[in-house]
């Protein structure tokens, strides 16, 4: 089928205007991003008919609407371009030497543990390679490496994955440690038990995010209420400000709290109570079938070491 598209004229442009469509939802717009006139992308739309024999868009009260073969092509045209995308890069590595740029992502866990060692490590053994980073929930991990903005992600697949848009391999689970400020009473608290917990407000993500879903089950499952919570956030900085100004508990990652908590002088703490709150399992995500440039490859072989300690 591929080659008889070719044959009939499919081209780049082709794939750019019908990959531009299914992000804008207006004809306009993708033809603002290709820099080409709104009568030239309906031409190419109506080209991309011809040479498919379906129509892959219909206009709406909103704007444009693809079809179902048009989302079907709009995935595999948005595949094609950040596989050339990616091939220049590579290209341009391998003619730089050891150079590259590499745009990676992370659940905040496992950049704490991994990435960060990783990053110290490269600016030793490969000085020549840059590292962009992006901390984020898995689905704005997941949409970002879908639309060619990252070229890995060490976090969980998102709850909305299509089948097949992901290659995982599992890497470990993440315990969880309850953090305060480091005068909180309950540092001192002797004996300090579950019930003592629930006297405080606790900090958390929303309703949608894997943490809180896993600590309120795990709560439920030790025979305690929800916890009181008047703020949910998933900012890491208004967490830590939030924890160093009020009596408040945050759940977070182990590997986060031990990072934050290590310094004698650090200004938060850990409770001395572990309540066997485990997330489940991240992993490194790529999308299906994608190839890593070579400084990536370098970056993602020092993340992949075990982590410190």
């Amino acid at each position: 089928m591929t080659e008889d598209f070719l044959r009939r004229g499919l081209k780049l442009a082709h794939l750019r205007i019908v990959a531009g469509l299914a992000e804008t939802g207006q004809i306009g717009l993708a033809a603002d991003r290709l820099g080409i006139t709104q009568p030239a992308a309906s031409r190419l739309l109506a080209e991309v008919e011809r040479i498919s024999g379906h129509a892959i868009h219909a206009r709406t009260g909103r704007g444009v609407a693809l079809t179902p073969e048009g989302q079907a092509l709009a995935r595999r045209a948005a595949r094609v371009l950040m596989e050339i995308a990616d091939a220049g890069r590579e290209l341009s590595e391998l003619a730089k030497g050891a150079g590259g740029h590499v745009r990676l992502g992370s659940v905040t866990g496992p950049a704490m543990d991994r990435v960060l060692p990783a990053l110290r490590a490269a600016r030793l053994s490969l000085p020549q390679v840059t590292v962009e980073v992006v901390v984020a929930t898995s689905d704005i991990l997941g949409d970002q490496l879908l639309a060619g903005r990252i070229d890995f992600a060490i976090a969980r697949l998102p709850d909305r994955a299509a089948a097949g848009l992901f290659e995982i391999a599992m890497l470990a689970s993440e315990p969880v440690s309850l953090m305060v400020r480091r005068g909180h009473r309950l540092m001192t608290a002797m004996p300090l038990v579950p019930a003592d917990l629930m006297a405080f407000d606790w900090v958390m993500p929303g309703p949608d995010a894997i943490l809180r879903r896993t600590v309120l089950a795990r709560l439920r499952a030790l025979g305690l209420p929800d916890p009181p919570g008047r703020v949910s956030t998933s900012s890491f900085l208004l967490t830590l400000a939030l924890l160093q100004q009020t009596n408040a508990i945050a759940p977070l990652a182990r590997a986060v709290a031990e990072r934050f908590t290590a310094d004698p002088g650090s200004p938060y703490g850990v409770l001395p109570l572990d309540l066997g709150i485990e997330v489940e399992p991240f992993g490194l995500i790529r999308r299906a079938g994608a190839s890593l440039t070579p400084a990536a490859e370098r970056i993602l072989a020092l993340i992949l070491q075990p982590p410190e300690g």
